[in-house]
């Protein structure tokens, strides 16, 4: 990722198509940079288990969204991210999502020690285009 400062306008675009069968009427594709997810809508909504919802792909985004600045901020300090993983999770109430706490796990070829890991995030949360366009916290845990 460009650490610019995002000053410039970009556009973004997502094709979603309604697929919708009588055993699941909010069947839906969403189509991104030509990989295809199918979707529906959240299992406590009648959706399909089987098939992401709205709400586990914004959850998605914004963990995602994190972990490209925090490995491209790592970078930038010549830290060699070896792994990185994440099991975000957003809470949901009275209709709107009111939190999104990430848990990312990170290893690095040789360790920066817990106050660079820290500042890492703490600045990869700081340039995260999606974090600073919520209205609620999205929280690190790790």
């Amino acid at each position: 990722m460009d650490a610019g400062s995002g000053s410039e306008r970009t556009e973004h675009r997502a094709r979603v198509t309604w697929e919708g069968t009588k055993e699941d009427l909010r069947a839906h594709r969403v189509e991104l940079a030509g990989e295809v997810v199918r979707g529906s809508t959240m299992p406590e909504n009648g959706g399909d288990p089987d098939r992401a919802d709205p709400e586990q792909l914004f959850v998605g985004a914004l963990s995602a969204c994190h972990m490209l600045w925090f490995i491209a901020l790592a970078r930038g300090r010549r830290l060699r991210v070896t792994a990185y993983a994440d099991e975000a999770v957003g809470t949901l109430e009275n209709g709107r999502i009111s939190r999104v706490v990430l848990n990312p796990e990170v290893a690095f070829a040789d360790g920066p020690g817990s106050g660079v890991l820290a500042e890492l995030h703490h600045e990869a949360h700081e340039r995260c285009y999606l974090a600073a366009s919520v209205s609620f916290p999205v929280e690190v845990a790790a």
